[in-house]
């Protein structure tokens, strides 16, 4: 496994996929190295991680760091190269992987290194980095991205051009993997839409199940008796996730509270706007097993992000604790919600509060919602259905050679990825 980001060197939820990912596979008898880069979480973070992640014995981490820090990332941000970082990635992949699995490497190696190592590639969109030079396609900052303008459109972000952008590296990096794996149908189109032309296979993410699924909500309508009803929103605190569209929601809406797990830059911004506010908390940021009963107690997870989400991995968090979700009507999100039947997809504020209405109003059509995201999480987004296709997309690859080969169940396990 490649990627910039490895908890607990992470922000978002690529970071915590690929950590299941690669414990899954471990503990399923395969060997796994995961190559990250400390440099990148350091500059963008400015601080140490806070949290504590375990690992399987069978991982093996490798944690980068350069003499030269923070320019480490910076240099292959601009040059679309792992500068400073060749020799020992080099050096990594000469062990000789059945597998190398590439997830976002923006910036531990560009696009270059997609032309490391010998095995079967694979790359994860966990973004849109191919395709986008800030990765999320919010154009400005403000909208999502119709027409490109990357050059102005990155300044907005504060970030240097990729002069490299308007070379050939990018083309001809990609012919370098045998498959790219979209989490979302809607990741598959739009990539596709906007010029990568490489075999892109379907297949979502996945959430371990706890040994907490069973239990039941506290209370009919999801929230204990002794306090006030809450919608919970889950994630990092950023202008492109949206919260500040539902803050001016719960400044009409008093019949229940709305908490906030998670933090980030946008966090003072979004405290400023709630100041007044009794029905908001502020949670700060929570550890995976603090999310549990968050989720099981809440009315309902919200999701009201404003650009174009490839997998909502919260989603199906709240659906593991039998909660439904009220997302916004973007990206891949409203597939989960189609599919499941577990909730409400949303485009304007009188359809949110419609929402939020009918699921207080109603306990047990919230439970009956929440059911049906939860037995359609056991069907589709389990850890068995997530590795059955992907160790038979392996397998197709291994046995045909065919980079348009499509799923099929499978029969092989590569030892090393």
């Amino acid at each position: 496994m490649i990627t910039t980001f490895y908890p607990p060197y992470s922000f978002g939820g690529d970071g915590i996929f690929v950590h299941r990912l690669a414990n899954e596979l471990a503990r399923r008898g395969h060997f796994v190295e995961v190559i990250h880069c400390i440099d990148a979480f350091r500059l963008l973070a400015q601080r140490e991680p806070e949290s504590v992640y375990q690992n399987h014995p069978n991982v093996t981490v490798h944690g980068l760091k350069s003499s030269f820090g923070f320019l480490s990332p910076l240099a292959t941000q601009q040059t679309g190269l792992p500068v400073f970082k060749s020799g020992p990635i080099r050096k990594i992949l000469k062990k000789g992987f059945d597998v190398i699995h590439y997830h976002n490497i923006s910036l531990i190696g560009g696009p270059k290194i997609l032309q490391y190592g010998q095995a079967i590639k694979l790359y994860t969109m966990h973004e849109y980095w191919l395709v986008c030079p800030t990765h999320v396609l919010f154009k400005f900052n403000r909208e999502v991205c119709t027409r490109p303008r990357c050059f102005t459109c990155g300044l907005t972000y504060k970030r240097p051009p990729q002069w490299w952008r308007h070379s050939a590296v990018m083309r001809f990096s990609v012919q370098h993997v045998d498959a790219f794996i979209a989490p979302s149908r809607f990741s598959k189109e739009i990539h596709k839409r906007m010029g990568l032309t490489a075999p892109i296979e379907y297949l979502p993410h996945f959430v371990p199940e706890t040994g907490n699924e069973a239990r039941v909500p506290a209370a009919a309508n999801g929230s204990p008796p002794e306090r006030k009803p809450y919608f919970l929103f889950v994630g990092r605190l950023e202008k492109i996730k949206g919260l500040q569209t539902i803050i001016s929601v719960f400044r009409r809406y008093k019949k229940a509270e709305l908490w906030i797990a998670g933090s980030g830059t946008y966090e003072r911004h979004l405290q400023n706007l709630a100041k007044d506010l009794d029905n908001i908390r502020f949670l700060g940021h929570r550890t995976k097993d603090e999310l549990q009963p968050l989720y099981r107690d809440a009315v309902a997870l919200v999701v009201p992000s404003l650009s174009y989400e490839v997998f909502a991995l919260v989603i199906l968090e709240a659906f593991l604790q039998r909660t439904p979700a009220i997302v916004r009507n973007i990206g891949g999100m409203p597939e989960i919600i189609q599919e499941s039947g577990g909730g409400f997809v949303y485009d304007t504020e009188p359809e949110l509060i419609h929402a939020m209405e009918k699921l207080m109003s109603d306990s047990s059509h919230r439970n009956r919602l929440g059911e049906s995201g939860f037995r359609t999480l056991r069907e589709k987004w389990t850890v068995d259905a997530h590795m059955k296709s992907y160790l038979g997309l392996i397998r197709q690859i291994t046995a045909h050679g065919n980079r348009s080969m499509k799923f099929h169940s499978p029969a092989h396990r590569s030892n090393n990825l």
